[in-house]
């Protein structure tokens, strides 16, 4: 592991030597770093650099790489700001002091409170939500209700998960720990692992595709999974149920963003970071990916709001970071791979 991590970083060392050899960025660009999907990110960029002349240049990478060149770089990097998906992986970035905290009253009022860092170092752009998804031909949504339920023994040998090796579900344990305590979080980990059809899978679409297929009748997903499959096949046989509702609502997550500790152009930076936060933006945002804008201001997509409205929880999302560690820790006791 040690050695793994010696090479990324080392790796981040030499690209910041391309870096350093190369022009540096001009005073009308921004530097990027963004674990978002190229196809999902350049239209926003595109959208913002027409819109006030300022080019942005981008890196993509998984967060943890993203991370580890931020740290690898130290005072010489020349990114401006880190966008990525999950509150756990933005709660790791800046509790490594790689984000700097920004005063903003655009921010605090186009994000909820509870979508924010609780020291101003990111920001959400946009929500997914985490919720159960099922068959309509086997399974009566009357005997659905909560995240907790599914570990009950009328769903032995019916449910289906995503590993725990993804940061989605940590990040949905970590806030049952802040909400149920370990012991009764463990216990019901413990109950879905007994109630599993079949071994975990590696992403909530080849989960879908098991209960299509009628491996199982009920799983966990990230809605915006359920939409792509649905653009593909408005067919589907797949309904969602919002979980919780009478309880602590639905899990929900972030993708957002934080102005990098050594930004050379932070006031530059921070005029992207709240136009992100901004109606066109938050329809680029949002929409391609069919995930929720994070301004109440903004409407969902069409096929996103046909989904109906929800109870989300209410929790600072940034305890998706703080109890990430437990929560592995918990799965793992769990027997939950």
């Amino acid at each position: 592991m040690m050695r793994a991590i010696a090479t990324v970083a080392a790796a981040a060392v030499m690209l910041t030597g391309l870096w350093a050899c190369s022009e540096p960025a001009a005073e009308e660009e921004l530097v990027v770093y963004t674990s978002r999907n190229d196809h999902l990110i350049k239209p926003v960029f595109d959208a913002y650099t027409e819109a006030t002349g300022v080019k942005i240049r981008y890196i993509t990478d998984n967060a943890a790489a993203l991370t580890a060149r931020l740290q690898a770089e130290g005072e010489r990097s020349p990114a401006d700001m880190l966008i990525t998906v999950d509150a756990g992986n933005l709660w790791n970035a800046a509790d490594k002091d790689l984000l700097q905290p920004l005063d903003s009253q655009v921010l605090a009022a186009n994000v909820p409170a509870e979508l924010t860092d609780p020291e101003n170092r990111w920001f959400g752009l946009t929500v997914r939500a985490r919720t159960l998804v099922y068959s309509p031909e086997r399974v009566d949504p009357s005997a659905l209700s909560s995240y907790e339920a599914l570990a009950d023994p009328e769903w032995k040998g019916r449910l289906c998960l995503r590993t725990s090796k993804k940061v989605y579900n940590q990040s949905l344990v970590a806030t049952m720990i802040q909400r149920l305590g370990e012991e009764k979080t463990e216990e019901i980990v413990r109950g879905w692992v007994a109630n599993l059809a079949t071994d975990v899978f590696s992403n909530d679409t080849a989960l879908m595709e098991a209960i299509v297929a009628g491996q199982c009748d009920v799983g966990i997903v990230n809605t915006y999974y359920f939409g792509r499959m649905k653009q593909d096949n408005p067919q589907l046989p797949l309904s969602l149920f919002w979980a919780n509702q009478d309880s602590s609502g639905v899990h929900v997550n972030i993708s957002g963003a934080g102005i990098t500790r050594h930004a050379p152009r932070p006031e530059k930076a921070r005029d992207l970071l709240e136009w992100m936060s901004q109606p066109e933006a938050q329809k680029l945002l949002a929409d391609r990916n069919m995930e929720y804008p994070v301004n109440a201001a903004v409407e969902p997509a069409e096929e996103v709001a046909s989904w109906g409205e929800f109870q989300s929880d209410d929790l600072n999302v940034s305890v998706a970071g703080a109890l990430q560690v437990d929560a592995v820790k918990l799965m793992d006791r769990a027997g939950y791979r």
